[in-house]
C-alpha cells in the first residue's frame, strides 16, 4: 500500500499500473470479508502497517502507515506514506479519494491515487477481518496477491503478532513470505 525504494518512474509506473484491477475468471480470488466494518471507527486516523507481502513497489520502505478521512458515508480521503529505508528515512506519500464499493458493510474500497500528482493508479483493498474494538485489520486486494496487517500502535505484542499471522494463514495467505517493515 505505501511507496518506497529506489525505482525509476517508469517502473514504478509500471508496477502501479499493473495488478490494480480485480480476479478474472477462474484466478484466485480473496476470500469475502469477515464481518462489516464501522465506518467513523476504521476510517479515521492512522493506521500503522506492520506486515505485507514483498513487491517491487514497496522495497526498501519502512515505517509505513495509511491514514482515512471520512468525506461523507461513501467517499474517504486516503494517504499512504512510508520512510526510505529507515524510520528517519525520507518521507514518501501517496493518496487519493477512496469510494466504499458496498456501503453499509464498508469492508471494500477503491482508491483513485494519482502518482506524481497525474498518473491515475487506481487500487481495491478488502479489509478481510479486524478486532473488533478496531485496534487491528488484515487486508488484501481482490485478486488475492497482495496482503497487508495493520494496528493503530506501531510497537505490537509479539503474541498478538503472531496471532495476526495466524489469522492470514487461515484466510488462506502463505503467511511464511510476509515481511515486517521497521518501525519508529
Amino acid at each position: 500500500m505505501t511507496i518506497g525504494g529506489k525505482i525509476g518512474l517508469a517502473a514504478l509506473a509500471v508496477a502501479l499500473l499493473g495488478g490494480g484491477g480485480g480476479a478474472f475468471a477462474g484466478e484466485a480470488q480473496a476470500p469475502a470479508p469477515a464481518k462489516p466494518v464501522d465506518l467513523a471507527r476504521f476510517y479515521s486516523g492512522s493506521w500503522v502497517e506492520i506486515g505485507r507481502r514483498p513487491m517491487k513497489l514497496t522495497d526498501g520502505c519502512v515505517a509505513g502507515a495509511t491514514d482515512y478521512k471520512i468525506l461523507s458515508p461513501t467517499r474517504i480521503d486516503v494517504l499512504d506514506t512510508c520512510h526510505a529505508d529507515t524510520p528517519a528515512g525520507k518521507l514518501k506519500a501517496i493518496g487519493g479519494p477512496g469510494t466504499i464499493l458496498d456501503p453499509g458493510t464498508n469492508a471494500k474500497l477503491h482508491v483513485s491515487y494519482r502518482f506524481m500528482g497525474f498518473i491515475p493508479v487506481a487500487r481495491d483493498y478488502w479489509v478481510l477481518d479486524h478486532a473488533d474494538d478496531y485496534s487491528w485489520f488484515i487486508s488484501s486486494d481482490p485478486a488475492f496477491a497482495n496482503l497487508w496487517i495493520y494496528t493503530r500502535d506501531p510497537h505490537v505484542d509479539p503474541a498478538l503478532l503472531k496471532t495476526l499471522i495466524a489469522e492470514a494463514r487461515t484466510l488462506g495467505y502463505d503467511t511464511t513470505r510476509l515481511e515486517f517493515p521497521a518501525q519508529p
